[in-house]
């Protein structure tokens, strides 16, 4: 017969005492509409904003079919991306249709040829065009592969 082991699973104490934080709680990282204002004012190398990108979450809008939306009347095809969904909201509406990926996804999926467009309707927005998009997938290569 199996008995019940009351203590399992009980917390462990923490800085003197159940229930208590953490003396030195791990940072939150910044968001990425943080990260947007601090790189477009100068205040975060663009390694970190890649970094800070490739980990956090993009909203794309989206039509019926699957895949990125393209702006074509701009000097090359630029795709919106939106770091909330209330900054994709104000630019395409309260009812529009999107999908999340991360900032690594987006590097990823990205065409050829495409650049993008960070909240386009925001007071910081961020454009990056394609030869900014191929030195950021320069850049996750080097990181992941050396």
């Amino acid at each position: 017969m199996y008995g019940y082991d009351q203590n399992q699973g009980a917390q462990q104490p923490m800085a003197g005492g159940y229930g208590e934080q953490p003396l030195y709680p791990e940072p939150s990282p910044p968001s990425l509409a943080d990260a947007v204002r601090a790189f477009t004012t100068g205040s975060l190398s663009a390694e970190d904003f890649q970094q800070i990108f490739a980990t956090s979450k993009v909203y794309c809008p989206r039509g019926d079919n699957p895949g990125f939306l393209a702006l074509h009347n701009t000097q090359q095809p630029v795709i919106p991306m939106f770091t909330t969904l209330k900054e994709l909201r104000r630019y395409a509406g309260k009812e529009s249709k999107y999908f999340v990926i991360t900032g690594a996804e987006v590097i990823d999926l990205l065409p050829t040829g495409y650049g993008f467009v960070l909240d386009m309707e925001g007071d910081h927005r961020m454009v990056f065009d394609a030869k900014a998009v191929e030195q950021m997938v320069d850049f996750a290569m080097r990181r992941m592969y050396g």
